[in-house]
């Protein structure tokens, strides 16, 4: 699996009567290996969500390449093509109940994801309750349920269960655990690490907290103003920031972060 993206652009024209043009994304590019585990960092309305979304297909850049496995995704059109696509990029988003479809209890919801793989009519009760186990869950705790009857932490943990079903190559997570409490942000912390050391699951981390990007990621990307101001490995960004914007979040990390990182 590779992601490359190239010179990403999203211009967002608004008014009715006095048109603008908001360049919510400027030429961004970068590109994701393997198995690595990479954290985009910035402040809200920094670009970051709009960038997942034009990598998901949920949102057509201006201009620009998302280039996934050597094909480019924006020019995948016939069916076959595109379940490959969903297949291999899942997204997780910040809130997982937004992400759920309310009149569908949690049985649907992960059995629609088996429609994505093979041996679903063969082996899909096995596949559904041995997601959730990893995750944590029990099945009788959860299926038969709908989102409303379940926690936060739980809904966020059978997103998870929906990529130990798919095993993507990766997965794009948008601010996953800041809906939920800290006892459980932990434990889906490990769930990510779970996935891409068995599965070789690539992770684009979306987060605005530098303290935490250093300690789960491979590579840290800093975006500001729809740009990529800086990118490097966690030593790099966090001991020699070399972007202004870089230094005032590095400053802004916790004095309990601080701590353990050593400044």
């Amino acid at each position: 699996m590779s992601l490359d993206v190239t010179n990403l652009k999203k211009v967002f024209v608004v008014g009715l009567f006095r048109r603008k043009e908001i360049q919510a994304v400027d030429n961004v590019s970068f590109n994701v290996k393997p198995g690595k585990f990479v954290s985009l960092v910035g402040e809200s309305g920094s670009g970051k969500t709009t960038t997942a979304k034009m990598i998901l297909r949920l949102l057509r850049p201006t201009s620009g390449s998302v280039i996934f496995d050597g094909k480019n995704v924006w020019d995948l059109k016939r069916i076959n093509e595109l379940r490959w696509y969903w297949k291999n990029v899942h997204a997780i988003f910040q809130d997982p109940y937004a992400s759920y479809n309310p009149l569908h209890k949690i049985d649907r919801i992960l059995y629609q994801a088996l429609a994505l793989i093979a041996n679903q009519n063969t082996e899909g009760d096995s596949v559904v309750k041995k997601a959730l186990t990893e995750v944590g869950l029990r099945s009788n705790d959860v299926l038969g349920k709908y989102p409303h009857e379940l926690s936060g932490g739980q809904r966020q943990r059978i997103m998870v269960a929906r990529c130990f079903i798919i095993k993507p190559k990766l997965i794009l997570a948008d601010e996953p655990i800041s809906m939920i409490d800290a006892s459980t942000r932990a434990s889906v912390l490990q769930l990510f690490s779970k996935l891409k050391e068995e599965y070789k699951t690539s992770v684009i981390f979306i987060t605005h907290d530098l303290g935490l990007a250093y300690y789960i990621s491979d590579e840290i990307m800093i975006m500001h103003n729809g740009k990529i101001v800086e990118k490097g490995s966690p030593e790099e960004v966090m001991d020699n920031p070399q972007d202004p914007y870089t230094k005032r979040l590095r400053e802004d990390v916790p004095l309990m972060y601080s701590k353990w990182i050593g400044f």
